[in-house]
């Protein structure tokens, strides 16, 4: 083969690998994010943070904060999200809920406005058997399970992989005549 159609071959493949990646990874950081909003089963609240479009978690900085009403009128906050340390995109209140029932809304402003809430009961947990502990991928299948995924890929994404296919379609033809007409 000829060494400046291998270059070129090399080239056109490493800028369409570097196309589709760097689509990808901006498709994926663009857009509304989820919040999801669980008890922990006992006076905390998780917060699970992925993007909407593809439901990848948000490994970007999550500006939340938790607001908490009770039937009885109290309430709680607002109080600031800090990142847990069980998960990238999982995130608790700086402080706990106090005991009772609590409707729970969190509102994140950072990297894109989004709202969540739900009902609650927060207290001290007594003689309650071991249990495995809430995860990020717990909540990230029940998310799944929740919402169905979004089908297939995105249609810029064809787009870039069909002209990658009839790019190295094209060149291989080119390479094939070339050496035809070369006698190698």
């Amino acid at each position: 083969m000829n060494k400046a159609l291998r270059y070129a071959l090399a080239v056109v493949l490493a800028g369409l690998g570097l196309l589709l990646g760097a689509q990808q990874a901006t498709a994926a950081a663009d857009g509304p994010i989820k919040l999801q909003v669980v008890g922990d089963g006992g006076r905390s609240v998780n917060v699970l943070v992925t993007w909407k479009k593809d439901g990848a978690p948000v490994t970007d900085i999550v500006d939340a904060t938790l607001f908490a009403e009770s039937p009885d009128g109290r309430t709680f906050g607002p109080v600031a999200l800090m990142s847990a340390p069980e998960g990238q995109n999982l995130y608790n209140p700086a402080e706990p809920l106090p005991d009772g029932e609590w409707k729970v809304t969190v509102k994140a402003t950072k990297p894109s406005k989004a709202q969540a809430s739900t009902t609650l009961k927060a207290g001290e947990v007594a003689n309650v058997p071991a249990t495995e502990p809430v995860t990020t991928a717990k909540m990230a299948e029940r998310a799944a399970s929740e919402e169905p995924a979004a089908a297939g890929l995105p249609l810029t994404q064809i787009g870039v992989i069909g002209i990658a296919v009839i790019a190295a379609g094209v060149l291989f033809f080119v390479l094939v005549r070339s050496r035809r007409s070369t006698g190698v």
